[in-house]
């Protein structure tokens, strides 16, 4: 079949986005290109926007507007003495949206694994640790992914967190092994969280 190569290109870099394949990323492109005004060009000015103005926090690891800074670190009004530690920010998300946990969040963007790039100092483990003092944290919730990264990951935080006089606890089993936390139905985390363990 022959291909234009700018469609090529697009194809590839959709393609690489979740639960996307070859051939629903063509399937987007002709869309883009046979609405090109309503959605094409809207489209390419939300995601310069996105790109310029969106970042990720340096301090608790959720994303922030560069022209208003932080939302999560700097407007926070109610006090608490407690932060769920997720992986990423779906995770944030879907607990948010369950409406379990009240408390502070820490984003760590990922977790320790020997087959990709991700370097522990990537994941915000010493600012972690300046939160726990600077905002008088009692308890961190481990809430990462029941996979063996999610794991490893909650196991260096628990060491890296040892010398503080924090309680560490993570979330109950109950969680399917290998499963994510932002693939969880509303019951489950629920139940994961009211059972946490403290370790």
């Amino acid at each position: 079949m022959a291909t234009i190569n700018e469609i090529e290109v697009l194809a590839k870099l959709i393609s690489k986005l979740p639960g996307l394949g070859p051939r629903s990323s063509r399937r987007i492109i002709l869309k883009l290109i046979n609405n090109r005004d309503e959605l094409m060009k809207p489209m390419v000015n939300a995601l310069a926007d996105l790109f310029k103005n969106i970042s990720r926090c340096k301090n608790c690891g959720t994303l922030k507007s560069n022209l208003s800074g932080c939302n999560n670190c700097e407007n926070n009004k109610k006090k608490y003495n407690k932060i769920c530690v997720v992986e990423n920010i779906a995770d944030q998300w879907s607990i948010e949206n369950s409406s379990v946990y009240q408390g502070y969040f820490h984003i760590l963007g990922g977790t320790i694994s020997n087959s990709s790039s991700q370097r522990k100092e990537d994941l915000l483990i010493d600012s972690l640790k300046e939160r726990i003092e600077k905002e008088n944290i009692e308890e961190v919730i481990l809430a990462t992914s029941a996979t063996i990264e999610g794991q490893t990951t909650a196991f260096y935080i628990q060491d890296a967190l040892s010398e503080t006089n924090v309680k560490i606890s993570k979330l109950a089993q109950g969680l399917p092994v290998g499963g994510e936390i932002e693939n969880l139905d509303d019951g489950t985390l629920i139940s994961a969280f009211k059972n946490r363990k403290n370790i």
